[in-house]
C-alpha cells in the first residue's frame, strides 16, 4: 500500500514538474506593455522593440466567439515555441488604450512583433497551421 501511494505521489511530482515547464500565454495590461513590447509613451514616433525574442500579442475579449477558438491554439504555440517567441495577450475590454493605439476595430487581432523591423497585424481567427505558419514567416 505505501508502495502505490508513493508511485502515486511520485507521478503526481513529475506531472506537476513537466506543467510548470510549458509556457503559457501571458496576459498583458498597459504598464507591461510599456515596459515589454514599446514604450510609446517615451518614444512615439519610433517603433523599439523592448525584448530580445520576438512575440505575438492577442487583442481579444472575453466575450468573442472567434477569440476563445484561438485560446487553445495559442496556448499550446507558446508551449511549443518556449524561448523562441512569447505570446500574449491584452482584453480590450480592459486596455482600451492599447487597443485604440493599434487600431483594434476586430477581434481577434493579432500584433506579430520581430526584434528587427516593424510589427505586423493580423486580424481573424487561424487554423493552427495557418497561425503557425505566421509565426515562421513573420517572426523566426
Amino acid at each position: 500500500m505505501k508502495r502505490t501511494a508513493l508511485i502515486i505521489t511520485s507521478l503526481f511530482i513529475a506531472m506537476c514538474a513537466s506543467f510548470s515547464h510549458a509556457q503559457s500565454v501571458i496576459e498583458l495590461n498597459k504598464q507591461q506593455f510599456l515596459e515589454k513590447i514599446w514604450n510609446y509613451e517615451k518614444n512615439p514616433q519610433s517603433w523599439t522593440y523592448n525584448d530580445t525574442i520576438p512575440c505575438v500579442i492577442d487583442f481579444n475579449a472575453k466575450w468573442c466567439a472567434p477569440c476563445r477558438k484561438m485560446e487553445p491554439i495559442l496556448k499550446n504555440l507558446a508551449s511549443k515555441y518556449k524561448g523562441k517567441i512569447i505570446i500574449y495577450k491584452v482584453d480590450v475590454d480592459k486596455e482600451k488604450e492599447l487597443a485604440a493605439l493599434f487600431r483594434v476595430s476586430s477581434i481577434p487581432a493579432f500584433l506579430f512583433c520581430p526584434t528587427d523591423g516593424e510589427p505586423q497585424g493580423t486580424i481573424g481567427a487561424y487554423s493552427a497551421d495557418e497561425f503557425e505558419k505566421l509565426i515562421r514567416d513573420i517572426l523566426l
